[in-house]
C-alpha cells in the first residue's frame, strides 16, 4: 500500500437474544445498542387476542415481527452485533437464519409466563448453540431461587441463569459477558 498506513480488518461477532411473548428482548437491545436500534414491531391489535397471550403484558401496545439488531464497538477492530428475535410462535420460522454465525444466546425469561422459554431452551438445545437463562426482573413479579427455576425451565447444571433488568445497560452488559464466557468455555475443548 502506498498510504503508509496498515489497514485492520474488523471482526464481528454475534449473540442472539431470544425468548418468549413480552420477555424484554426489544428492550434489552435498546438498552445496551450503542447505535438508535433496528426494530421490526408492529402495534398489538385485537386479532392478537387469544394468540400471543397478553394477559400478563395488558399494556404491551407493539410486537416484534422480525427482529431487533443493535451494535456495540468493542474495540477498533471488534463489533458485537445483537439480534432479537420475535417471540410469538407464528414467527418462529426466522430464528434458525437469526442465529446463523452466532456464538451464542440470551434467553430472556418472564417468570409469569415460564412456559413461553421452554421453546426457546429447546430451540438452543438442539442446535447446540450455547445459552444462557436471563430472569427478566420485571417490577412487582414474584422472585424465585435459581434452583427452582433451573427446575421448571429443565436446564441442566452447567447453564448460567442469573436475573437481569432489561432496562438497565450495565445489567444487559453482565448478561452479554456471561454468555461471551459461557460460549468460549462451551467451544474451548477440554483439557485432560
Amino acid at each position: 500500500m502506498a498510504s503508509g498506513h496498515s489497514e485492520r480488518r474488523t471482526a464481528s461477532t454475534k449473540i442472539v437474544i431470544s425468548g418468549g411473548f413480552g420477555a424484554g428482548k426489544t428492550t434489552f437491545v435498546g438498552a445496551v445498542s450503542e447505535i438508535m436500534p433496528l426494530r421490526t414491531e408492529a402495534l398489538v391489535t385485537n386479532a392478537s387476542a387469544g394468540v400471543d397471550g397478553l394477559e400478563a403484558t395488558p399494556a404491551k401496545t407493539t410486537t416484534t415481527v422480525a427482529m431487533d439488531f443493535g451494535r456495540i464497538t468493542l474495540d477498533d477492530d471488534l463489533v458485537l452485533y445483537l439480534f432479537g428475535t420475535p417471540g410469538q410462535r407464528r414467527f418462529w420460522f426466522m430464528w434458525d437464519d437469526l442465529i446463523r454465525g452466532a456464538i451464542g444466546a440470551i434467553i430472556l425469561v418472564d417468570v409469569r409466563r415460564l412456559q413461553d422459554s421452554f421453546a426457546a431452551v429447546d430451540f438452543f438445545e438442539a442446535r447446540n448453540l450455547p445459552f444462557i437463562v436471563a430472569i427478566n426482573e420485571f417490577d412487582g413479579v414474584p422472585r424465585y431461587s435459581v434452583s427452582a427455576l433451573r427446575k421448571a425451565l429443565a436446564v441442566s447444571d452447567r447453564i448460567p441463569i442469573l436475573s437481569i433488568d432489561a432496562r438497565v445497560r450495565e445489567s444487559c452488559k453482565s448478561a452479554l459477558i456471561a454468555v461471551t464466557e459461557f460460549a468460549l468455555e462451551s467451544l474451548t475443548p477440554a483439557r485432560g
